[in-house]
């Protein structure tokens, strides 16, 4: 009888491993499933050590020999399509829509594949249908496309088969990914106008000054002569223009490097906690990033507690999708508090980052026993906080952005007008 090395994850978090004899992988599971493990991973040894595959498996060889042709090179991985996160939404809500009408998993699968556009999806979608139709879980076929499908996808969905409810933690799912992205799309839709304008002040005045500017100081020295005096103002003027003709490369640089600084720090644990310590503190923009790590962990979680996912299991895959370390680090210890029997309160309150109402909310739903649904009234009420938040720094942010246009070019133009009022009295005197 075939030996299978296997990984899996009890109900509070802990990874397990070890051997187990069966007759497929098929029954591996099943096994594991009534020792109330998830399994993660199951080999077959003698595929292992390099042994023909056995009869059952041809299956699984084929579908194994076809990801090895497919892993990405770098030139394949820079051209391949990405998967969006609006073509992930409609991927889930029709496939949720597909298994409630009652269609089989299979079925269903072969007829989102036939109708997707983007090729990247398509393939995976290929590549999961034959995992399935070899013997996987859905949830084991989705972990092997770790570029579409991340850590909380595959926890949710191995949730709900566990469970028995694919399609409503599929349906949880598409509402998660749906307001997760309408939260993006409005910060990014309000910071376009404000982007445009500071690009086109940016580049007006960097064409005064590197065109503009040097021919009126040209012409001032004609008219004014060497001794000339060009009054203050003028002078300062001038002098940011001399300054950025000859300093320009040099500041230019200095903006790249400390560009590729911050991207190198953001690789290091230490410079990512530092970098997202700063983005926290920052005068205005600190609020709306504290409103979206609130919401963005209320609702993750939330969510993978409604789907069945042990708690343990939860705040694991909830820290590593955080993509705030401060934040992260507070989830590390709420999930060593949990582990040890403890309240969720007392971490989060340390961490600094959540506020009263938040803390007092997650009280209530301890003690209640509808923490889930306490998380995601949490998630609501800070989504409407930083719709809010973004309508309010949008409507500051655009009127600042005219005020410093026009007082810039207003004081270029007072300073090129004052010499030359200087120049007209001279001619008139000596008229």
């Amino acid at each position: 009888m075939p030996k299978f090395r296997f990984t899996a994850m009890d109900a509070r978090g802990h990874e397990t491993e070890g051997l187990i004899e069966a007759e497929n992988q098929n029954r591996v599971i099943t096994i594991l499933r009534e020792k109330n493990l998830f399994p993660t991973k199951v080999e077959e040894i003698d595929k292992k050590k390099g042994g023909p595959p056995l009869p059952g498996a041809k299956g699984e060889a084929k579908s194994a020999l076809k990801t090895e042709i497919r892993m990405p090179s770098f030139l394949a991985a820079l051209f391949r399509p990405r998967v969006g996160s609006k073509e992930l939404t409609v991927f889930t809500r029709q496939l949720a829509t597909l298994l409630d009408a009652g269609l089989p998993l299979l079925r269903a699968l072969h007829i989102l594949q036939k109708q997707e556009q983007n090729i990247t999806l398509r393939e995976a979608i290929n590549n999961m249908a034959e995992s399935v139709e070899g013997g996987s879980t859905f949830a084991e076929a989705m972990a092997q496309q770790p570029r579409v499908f991340d850590k909380l996808y595959v926890n949710m969905i191995r949730a709900g088969e566990a469970g028995g409810a694919l399609e409503k933690v599929l349906e949880r799912l598409a509402d998660f990914m749906e307001k997760a992205q309408r939260v993006r799309n409005k910060i990014k839709g309000a910071m376009v106008y404000p982007i445009v304008v500071l690009v086109m002040t940016v580049g007006i005045l960097t064409f005064m000054m590197l065109v503009i500017l040097p021919k009126f100081n040209d012409i001032f020295r004609d008219l004014l002569g060497e001794k000339g005096e060009l009054p203050p103002l003028t002078k300062f003027v001038m002098g940011i223009s001399q300054g950025v003709i000859h300093h320009g490369p040099m500041v230019l640089g200095a903006l790249i490097a400390l560009v590729i600084l911050i991207r190198l720090m953001a690789k290091t644990k230490k410079g990512r906690r530092l970098l997202d310590v700063l983005k926290l503190k920052a005068p205005i923009f600190g609020s709306l990033v504290q409103k979206g790590a609130i919401s963005t962990f209320s609702r993750t979680l939330g969510t993978l507690l409604t789907g069945g996912v042990p708690m343990l299991q939860a705040l694991t895959i909830v820290r590593d999708v955080a993509g705030n370390e401060v934040v992260a680090d507070a989830i590390g210890q709420v999930h060593d508090a949990v582990k040890e029997g403890e309240s969720m309160v007392t971490p989060l309150e340390q961490s600094g980052v959540f506020p009263g109402m938040v803390l007092g909310m997650v009280q209530v739903g301890e003690e209640t026993g509808d923490l889930p649904g306490m998380l995601m009234k949490v998630a609501d009420t800070y989504d409407d906080e930083v719709d809010t938040a973004v309508d309010a720094l949008t409507s500051i942010i655009e009127p600042i952005l005219i005020i410093m246009l026009a007082v810039i070019v207003g004081t270029i133009v007072v300073a090129m007008f004052m010499p030359m009022i200087q120049i007209i009295s001279k001619m008139s005197e000596q008229g």
